[in-house]
């Protein structure tokens, strides 16, 4: 292709192996793959046609390999993608482009755990892309020098950053971070760039691995001290490859290549919050570098001339300007997860990846006279101070604008930038080499020391969710004694931990000649194996430490490991999910008890419970630490108290004011989200900057109009489907079960004219024996709800019902009604059909809807609490008093599925004892008929006039078996007619005539007779 020519991104998806909660799920494959071509099948509808998407390359890792005794994941077929044959097909072609002087960019896009970082970093011998070619790299580099070189000299250096929360952060140089990011600049030439990210030489590979990790043990202390969860920050590894030496014209040239390695924050699908209102402190800077990128990308892929592609929309998109729409080429390799249990996310991630796809890059080779170089940044230079000359010459006379500032100091940038570049050009490079050798020798030194001394010294080693993140931060325990304690303290703790719920003097372990002891402070929150410690206590290989809130650890002790492995005992690895759940069931929910835990929706609930506590603790502790007055706590509600027909039961939070008796019941989406901020937060108190937010913005509080859950009822349909109305009253009831009201709801089916029709209708056509029979029919009802009765007093403001019915998309809210806690809410709407499908007669024979009540609260009678001081006081005192604890299970919960059974077992009897009445009616006449016919002496009777007593459904059910009796009469026993005879009719009031049974229509006749 040529120099500048269009070239369409590449885009690789590549599915994993199953993992061990998809393992223990049962999950089941929904992906499929041939060649370039993935498919994905819709777990819930199977019958359908699975969906095709192609890509240039389609990789299949989920099976078909062996681990080999290195730790290498190697094919036992052909079809199986390692991370060998990944690399000659991506890394190779980044690596060839690098080399001709093209600006390269490799994107990792998927899920939290879908494998994005396997594919790019990899773990152990399972090398990754950018290890790979970063070791290809310098095995060129050495083989041309190695072959003379033809005196070209090859520079590489290397930078690495942090993308959260829309703050970069350099991860090779922490304390030149800011609180609120480092800047993120325009150069008229080259771009979007971080002027102060600092940019080490590397020499080697092993330059290159060392700051890798150097750069990932700051992104992991970081993730700790603060509260970050990593799958929500973006990372992004450059190298800058230089390649100096004479050109084809004989004069000095400058060849470069930018090589942008970027693995993406998680992509969730963001789901709703479930409420309505919600305002500034729910549209979190979190995941808006990740919708900024796929709106850049859906601009790009449109292609329509004059078409604005927004990458000004978030920090991401501008760094990655060159890589999506300018001067790069550009792969992008989406991570599948092969499980039915995701198939939502890895739907939306084949398609992100399908738009990607139709996106064209232009690149060109980066290579310039290096003379000409320097010559056009001196006179851009001089440009610069031209225009910096202006600015100052306007904010001297006072009339510069806050405009003209913002530019000035972008003009200050670049001109800082240009002379950077002009004396990195006049430097060696063995000088800087040498620079950057002498500044990190001493830490790398003492990282392989550490190396060494972790296979025999005792050590701590911490777990963090992100695996990556695991094991990056050790502290080692020679005999001795070690004081863990956060900053402040009057002698500097040996173990330095920043964070929630950590005291000036934490705790102390002490290793008494290999025996080690774990001493808590008073009043620390140290937890072993999630229980709990106050006492001193003696720990051992694989033990989980807990500090506070979030330093979690697992104890390594090297002599133990070794004497258990001779003694032939198994030795597990730890895992975070494991080391959690053991947490979440010592605080006092039991994860594993929810029916065995057999089950998927039990499995899926497990782990929801373990990843939300430890973000409810942290919460809990954060406002303690800022003083919020409030405490979170976990709420577990089953799918028929949130209306949905499944049996997974959800995860939610409340909100409890600890100042008063209000409390607000969140999505478990919404808290996540509200967690963030909340990190943010803390974060900002602990760097000494401004923390405290307007209410608007604050995620610790509700505005006064917010929207509180009252309680709800279950009501179901199936009197509808046989056109019998309903009249009951109905407990309300919380995310507890506990009773809040009462609530009355009526269905009343009617005519087209809205007439009602009750029991007391005497006309037998208004009741149907199967609901099948309303399918082409018009069906017309209503739905009234009078009143509500029996709300708590003196709390809310005002008070109103919301329902969905069928196919509702917003529902439907009666009036707000104020000032009582009796509500008449005098409610009343039609819903009318001209013609009932199936799928509503279904829906109305199986399912229900859902009457909830909500409420704002009154803050006007807000009782307040009598206790008063510190959050961390008032916590202690509510805990002392017995406040509530934390639920066990999903049946500890929820009190209303009984209640609503015996409702729907109440409308069952109405409805058979309507169908009883109306067969009693049709057998009195099948009587009468029969009588007639033994007076008139005959043994036949006419398959008509049964038809027109029997009725449609009847005659349908049994169609089937009578159509060898299709002659014009029926034989009838006069004896069995005579026993029918003297059997009493349950119903009397209605029994018609011959006379009138043929007074029907023509047409009435025709219509059964074609039904039948």
């Amino acid at each position: 292709m040529a120099d500048g020519e269009g070239e369409n991104v590449k885009v690789a998806v590549r599915v994993r192996p199953f993992n061990s909660r998809e393992t223990a799920r049962q999950a089941k494959l929904i992906i499929k793959m041939e060649g370039a071509s993935t498919w994905i099948q819709d777990p819930d509808n199977p019958e359908e046609e699975a969906k095709r998407f192609a890509f240039d390359y389609s990789y299949w890792s989920h099976d078909e390999f062996v681990e080999k005794d290195d730790g290498y994941l190697q094919p036992t077929s052909p079809k199986y993608a390692d991370q060998r044959m990944v690399f000659d097909d991506l890394g190779k072609s980044v690596l060839d482009n690098a080399w001709q002087g093209y600006n390269c960019s490799l994107f990792a896009y998927g899920q939290t755990g879908s494998g994005k970082s396997y594919s790019v970093v990899g773990y152990g011998a399972n090398k990754g892309i950018v290890p790979l070619f970063c070791e290809e790299l310098f095995i060129g580099i050495d083989s041309k020098m190695s072959s003379g070189g033809s005196g070209m000299e090859y520079q590489v250096s290397f930078s690495m950053l942090e993308i959260y929360n829309e703050k970069v952060r350099d991860l090779l140089n922490s304390k030149g971070n800011k609180s609120q990011g480092l800047k993120v600049r325009q150069h008229p030439k080259t771009g979007f760039y971080v002027p102060e990210l600092l940019i080490v030489p590397v020499a080697s590979f092993k330059d290159i691995s060392n700051r890798m990790n150097e750069g990932t043990q700051n992104r992991t202390v970081a993730s700790t001290n603060m509260n970050k969860t990593s799958s929500r920050a973006h990372t992004v590894v450059a190298l800058k490859f230089t390649q100096k030496g004479k050109g084809s014209s004989g004069t000095d040239t400058t060849k470069t290549s930018t090589v942008n390695l970027v693995d993406l924050a998680g992509s969730e699908r963001a789901d709703s919050t479930g409420a309505t209102g919600e305002r500034l402190k729910e549209g979190a800077a979190i995941n808006q570098s990740l919708s900024a990128l796929g709106n850049v990308i859906a601009a790009l892929a449109d292609d329509k001339r004059g078409t604005i592609v927004p990458y000004r929309d978030s920090v991401l998109t501008k760094l990655l300007k060159n890589a999506l729409g300018g001067n790069s080429k550009t792969i992008m390799v989406a991570a599948l997860s092969p499980a039915d249990i995701n198939y939502e996310e890895t739907l939306s991630t084949l398609r992100y990846a399908d738009r990607a796809k139709q996106i064209k890059t232009k690149a060109v080779i980066n290579e310039t006279p290096t003379e000409k170089l320097i010559r056009e940044l001196r006179e851009e230079n001089e440009k610069l101070m031209a225009l910096l000359k202006e600015g100052g010459d306007a904010v001297t006379t006072g009339v510069a604008t806050g405009a003209q500032n913002d530019e000035s100091d972008e003009l200050q940038a670049q001109l800082l930038e240009n002379e950077k570049q002009m004396n990195e050009m006049k430097e060696s490079w063995e000088q800087k080499l040498k620079e950057a050798h002498d500044a990190l020798q001493e830490r790398d030194n003492d990282e392989e020391r550490k190396k060494l001394e972790r296979q025999t010294v005792p050590h701590l080693f911490n777990l963090n969710i992100d695996p990556q993140l695991t094991g990056m931060i050790v502290h080692t325990l020679k005999p001795g004694q070690y004081t863990v304690g956060s900053k402040g303290a009057t002698s500097q703790p040996d173990i330095l931990l920043i964070g929630l719920n950590i005291l000036l003097q934490h705790a102390v372990i002490v290793n008494r000649n290999g025996s080690v002891s774990l001493v808590p402070n008073e009043g620390a929150v140290v937890r072993l194996n999630g229980e709990l410690q106050t006492n001193e206590v003696l720990i051992h290989h694989n033990d989980r430490i807990l500090f506070g809130s979030n330093h979690l650890y697992v104890f390594q002790h090297p002599a133990e490991l070794e004497a258990a492995k001779q003694n032939g005992h198994p030795v597990k690895e730890v895992t975070y999910d494991e080391a959690q759940e053991e947490i979440a069931c010592c605080s006092g929910l039991d994860v594993n008890s929810a029916n065995s835990g057999d089950s998927k929706a039990d499995q899926l609930l497990k782990e929801e419970l373990t990843d939300v506590i430890p973000m409810i603790n942290e919460a809990n502790a954060i406002s303690e630490e800022l003083d919020r007055k409030v405490q979170f706590e976990v709420a577990v509600l089953p799918a028929v108290a949130l209306g949905r027909q499944s049996d997974h039961s959800e995860v939610w939070v409340k909100m409890n004011s600890l100042v008063n008796d209000q409390s607000w019941l969140w999505p478990r989406n919404k808290f996540v989200n509200r967690k963030y901020l909340m990190s943010e937060m803390y974060e900002n108190y602990v760097d000494g900057e401004k923390w405290q937010l307007p209410d608007e913005r604050d995620p610790f509080t509700e505005s006064a109009d917010a929207e509180i859950f009252i309680g709800s009822a279950t009501v179901y349909l199936q009197n509808l489907a046989y056109l019998v109305d309903s009249c009951n009253q109905y407990d309300l009831q919380d995310y507890r079960g506990n009773n809040t009201g009462i609530i009355k709801v009526e269905l009343v089916p009617c005519r087209a004219d809205g007439t009602e029709i009750s029991d007391e209708d005497t006309d037998d056509d208004l009741f149907v024996e199967d609901p099948k029979e309303l399918i082409g029919r018009a069906v017309h009802f209503y739905v009234k709800i009078p009143v509500c009765r029996g709300l708590p007093r003196g709390i809310y403001k005002e008070t109103w019902c919301r329902y969905k019915f069928y196919l509702d998309t917003d529902g439907t809210e009666t009036d707000h009604v104020s000032g009582t806690s009796n509500p008449d809410f005098g409610h009343t709407r039609c819903i009318s059909l001209p013609a009932a499908t199936e799928q509503f007669v279904n829906y109305l024979t199986n399912q229900y809807v859902r009457f909830e009540v909500w409420g704002t609260y009154d803050q006007g009678k807000v009782k307040k609490t009598t206790n008063s001081g510190s959050t961390r006081e008032l916590v202690k005192s509510k805990q002392q008093l017995g406040g509530e604890s934390l639920p066990k299970t999903v049946l500890d919960l929820w009190k209303q599925k009984g209640e609503q059974e015996g409702n729907k077992r109440d409308l069952q009897k109405r409805t058979i004892r309507r169908k009883s009445d109306c067969l009693g009616k049709k057998m009195g006449l099948i009587i009468e008929l029969v009588a007639e016919a033994e007076r008139q002496k005959k043994t036949t009777v006419k398959v008509a006039d049964l038809r027109q007593i029997i009725g449609s459904s009847a005659s349908q059910s049994v169609s089937g078996q009578c159509s060898a009796v299709s002659t014009k009469s029926v034989h009838v026993s006069t004896q069995q007619a005579k026993t029918e005879k003297q059997r009493p009719s349950k119903s009397t009031s209605s029994n018609r005539s011959k006379g009138e049974r043929d007074r029907k229509s023509p047409e009435d006749k025709s219509r059964t007779c074609n039904l039948f």
